[in-house]
């Protein structure tokens, strides 16, 4: 027998030995070795790959400065060359002085409004200021033509005198301060070339904002951060490691996570230290050593034990935080395989090795039955059972490798108990973080199964029925719902039962207010495709059915404002014929007896025409508005005063204001007169027996918390800044058809007196001042109306006034152009200016009146009306007539109130609105 010999036993021991002392030497000599090295490799990696990306965000850092000052210079160049340009234009018409064909003061007011109307860029534009700091060309009607003596900048210093005084100085400056766009009220950091023209007496400057600059380089570095974010998507770091960017103020700009990438995640904690992971961050970067922290894997969301390392660098000019981002185990991953191949190949080899050595001690029973013995009882679950074969022979070898599996896996079951356990507490979490989230959802869920009875309900599902959620689960829905509603249901649920999904709407009263709800009821089918279940989601409609019923009465009341806005323009035309001609008729024939008894109430009457006209364009917002800063305070004090005489004296009239901030709001103040003075008249006919009357007012900031509290108001309230009014009257209130037409034109209540016109200007009015206004009444319960007015400046609607009355002039046969589309209209006009003294030359629209320019060399003014036919309108052939004529006066009719102040670039006009009288537009034109 070969196993006899003592030669080959020998041999077979030598290998056997040498086998297990090679994989050994293996293992505890190489394997740690290379583990660390493939790790160090890894690191490296990821640190110059860190380099890399902060050398390249350095260098498009360095890029936008070099852009921001190449930037700056090409402004200062193009500011020299502009102010160059209004130096020719000056030097152009001072020439023509010079040569006789434009008097001094002619050329002067030719370059400033010339330059007045020039602007390039972004909106920027060319000035001219006196020795006197009197700024004589500005586009800005509130500066053009001022005294800036007294206007300082930040620093409390004058800024037009010192600007002038450099200028005069140096003969050209480069001077920064802070000045006002021309569509804004905020004043903002602005560079001005400024030159000296001394020959004229003025100097010249136009500038820029440096925030033009600024907004140039943003957009540069926009484009730059585009091309780094798809830089960055292209790294990857082992094998899911990724580069990120974000700002000292944690805002992430660049990151491949779509849940993290551009937002600020100031608020995102470590799990492990519950510190803030962006103020970590900031605090390793540039220390040289790795971030490590737990967070949780795309494959294993929401469990934060994964190991990780970010290594971070600050870049100063641009302000950002540069990291990397890999998980450790990928980093150990290289190593971790190697040491798997090394690993298995020697397992190989020993089980080769013991299953040859199994071989030579197969006669060797009593151990092997031991073993068996002991391997039956592991197979039985008795992990604790042990073989005892000791020895140096191949049988201990044996022996003890076997103890040494089954005491390994005894520890392998118990780390997997453990990690079982934690699984499973992770797991209750996530379901406890599930219906937490479900009972915070803004709707009410259930689920109920085929018998009908609850198997879940979110906490809004249980407040509906006032219960606790507990107490719902396992009761039935008919046990639940109150009687009605739960034969309401019933047809919808059995509709369900048949597998077929509904939706409905059912309204009830809760705590006294009706509440509206949209339910829909879905199947849930189980493996053979039957109904197991219904799930119901409920939404509660009320506030959005009320904003829909808001939305269509706005709509309704903006399409009765247009109704009357046109009635009143052509009502306009008509009163202006009506009137002129009477007018006309009162003058010429003053001398036949008796017939002004006839002629002045027909006048009389036609002006009270145009007050109700003058009141539809109130309605309708068309009426022209002068909005300041009213102190509401002291404007209901003094009118009081006036109401205390105009009242009966068992009225009794009470005011309330808040202590506090003054009660400013940036209203018309004669239109908030007239329309406190309607309401306190609405109050009185609604008191026919007296009763009591008070004024409120307050201040009010609306936020968007605040939205809820401020419902029903005619719109939804924007946050910002008001002035509250409140009238509150004991009256006789309103009734709900009142209340839904309480505001439109001629409605009324008083049987055979009123014009139904008081709240429709009050509304006109408020809306108009981008107001809001509500009314509280129930029938013999008084009213309460509330006014809310805008307390700070918003942009004014600029009106242009009218020149003082002039006595004793005359129009001295000047010519007029007049073109008026409307015959009689133009008929009645003709003669108002005849009567004046002027020459006339009608036009029946803008294009004739063109046509007829060229031909009228001696032409003093243009009267047009602004509404007219064909391409051509009265603010066009305004425009067309100022440019070819500049010396010639413009003055516009219209039936309509325009407001000029929305014209983009034009000029403004002098304007009267019809019907006129003569006297009117003969100031108008002579003033």
């Amino acid at each position: 027998m070969v196993l006899g010999s003592k030669l080959v036993q020998r041999f077979f021991l030598a290998m056997v030995f040498i086998i297990v002392l090679f994989a050994l030497a293996i293992y505890f000599y190489s394997v740690p070795l290379i583990k660390d090295t493939v790790y160090g490799i890894e690191q490296n990696a990821s640190r110059t790959v860190l380099n890399n990306v902060y050398q390249l965000a350095e260098k498009i850092h360095f890029g936008l400065e070099g852009y921001r000052q190449q930037a700056l210079e090409s402004r200062k160049q193009q500011l020299k060359t502009v102010v160059g340009f209004a130096g020719s234009y000056a030097d152009d018409l001072f020439e023509r002085v010079a040569e006789g064909e434009l008097t001094e003061a002619q050329a002067r007011r030719q370059l400033y409004e010339g330059l007045r109307s020039y602007t390039y860029g972004n909106k920027d534009y060319i000035w001219i200021a006196s020795y006197e700091a009197v700024l004589l060309s500005h586009p800005d009607v509130r500066f053009h033509g001022a005294e800036a003596a007294r206007l300082e900048g930040a620093s409390g210093e004058p800024i037009i005198p010192t600007v002038v005084a450099r200028a005069r100085e140096q003969g050209e400056a480069f001077v920064q301060y802070q000045w006002q766009r021309l569509d804004q009220p905020e004043p903002l950091d602005k560079l001005s070339y400024v030159k000296d023209f001394p020959q004229w007496g003025f100097v010249i400057g136009s500038g820029l904002y440096l925030d033009d600059i600024e907004a140039e380089v943003q957009k540069r570095l926009q484009l730059a951060m585009l091309e780094l974010r798809h830089s960055l998507q292209e790294i990857k770091i082992a094998k899911t490691g990724y580069m990120y960017i974000f700002d000292a103020d944690a805002n992430m700009l660049i990151h491949p996570n779509d849940n993290l990438d551009g937002i600020n995640f100031l608020g995102h904690k470590n799990p492990v230290t519950g510190e803030s992971i962006a103020q970590e961050l900031i605090e390793v970067a540039d220390t040289g050593r790795e971030w490590t922290y737990l967070w949780d894997k795309p494959d294993d969301p929401g469990n934060y034990v994964h190991q990780k390392q970010s290594l971070v660098r600050f870049l100063e000019g641009l302000e950002w935080y540069i990291g990397s981002s890999v998980y450790e185990d990928e980093l150990q991953r290289s190593s971790e395989v190697l040491t798997e191949r090394i690993m298995t190949i020697t397992t190989v080899v020993l089980v080769i090795s013991l299953f040859v050595a199994l071989l030579f001690v197969s006669q060797i029973s009593a151990p092997l039955r031991r073993l068996a013995d002991t391997a039956r009882r592991v197979s039985g679950g008795d992990l604790s059972a042990q073989s005892g074969i000791e020895g140096d022979d191949e049988l201990g070898v044996l022996g003890r490798t076997f103890d040494s599996m089954v005491k390994r896996l005894s520890d392998n079951i118990q780390n997997l108990d453990y990690q079982v356990q934690s699984r499973t507490q992770a797991l209750v979490e996530t379901e406890r973080r599930q219906r937490t989230i479900l009972d915070e959802l803004p709707a009410q869920l259930a689920l109920v199964d085929s018998e009908l009875r609850y198997h879940f309900v979110n906490r809004r599902y249980a407040e509906m029925f006032e219960r606790p959620k507990e107490s719902l689960v396992g009761k039935t829905i008919q046990e639940v719902m109150p009687t009605p509603m739960y034969e309401l249901f019933m047809p919808y649920v059995e509709q369900t039962l048949n597998g077929r999904e509904c939706e409905f709407e059912y309204s009830f009263e809760h705590h006294g207010r009706e509440v509206i709800t949209r339910r829909k009821l879905i199947p849930e089918f189980d493996e053979n495709g039957r109904v197991q279940a219904i799930l119901t989601l409920s939404f509660d409609m009320t506030a959005a059915k009320e904003a829909e019923r808001k939305l269509t009465e706005a709509q309704r009341m903006s399409a009765v404002g247009q109704l009357a806005g046109g009635l009143a323009h052509d009502f306009n035309n008509l009163l202006t014929v009506v009137i002129g001609n009477l007018v006309s008729a009162n003058d010429r024939y003053a001398q036949v007896e008796g017939l002004a008894t006839y002629l002045t109430p027909a006048i009389r009457a036609g002006r009270r025409g145009a007050d109700i006209t003058n009141r539809l364009l109130s309605f309708s917002r068309n009426q022209p508005l002068s909005p300041s800063c009213v102190d509401v305070g002291a404007l209901i004090n003094d009118s009081l005063a006036l109401l205390q005489g105009s009242l009966p004296s068992n009225i009794a009239i009470g005011f309330e204001a808040d202590d506090g901030p003054e009660l400013v709001a940036f209203v018309d103040q004669s239109q908030l007169e007239n329309a406190l003075f309607n309401l306190a008249l609405n109050a009185r006919d609604a008191m026919p027996k007296g009763g009591q009357l008070r004024f409120m007012v307050n201040n009010l900031k609306v936020t968007t918390c605040d939205l809820g509290r401020n419902a029903g108001y005619d719109e939804p309230v924007a946050p910002g800044d008001y002035l509250r009014i409140s009238v509150t009257d004991s009256g006789q209130g309103f009734d709900q058809d009142s209340l839904n037409r309480a505001f439109e034109p001629f409605y009324t209540t008083k049987k055979g007196t009123g014009s139904g016109l008081g709240l429709s200007m009050v509304y006109g009015f408020v809306k108009q001042s981008r107001g809001y206004i509500r009314i509280d009444s129930k029938p013999g319960q008084g009213a309460k109306i509330n006014l809310l007015l805008p307390a700070r400046s918003v942009d004014p609607d600029t009106e242009i006034p009218l020149p003082e009355k002039l006595e004793g002039k005359h129009g001295d046969g000047r010519l007029i152009l007049l073109a008026e589309d409307n015959a009689d209209v133009r008929a009645v006009i003709v003669e108002q200016l005849v009567d004046c003294g002027f020459a006339v030359v009608e036009a029946g629209d803008g294009e004739e009146a063109l046509m007829l320019l060229d031909s009228l060399d001696e032409l003093y003014a243009l009267v047009s009306d602004i509404m007219m036919p064909g391409e051509i309108d009265g603010y066009e052939l305004a425009d067309r007539v100022s440019l070819r004529r500049p010396e010639a006066r413009i003055v516009l009719i219209t039936g309509y109130a325009h407001d000029q102040s929305e014209r983009e670039g034009g000029r403004h006009y002098r304007t009267l609105r019809k019907p006129f009288q003569a006297n009117e537009l003969r100031r108008a034109l002579l003033g």
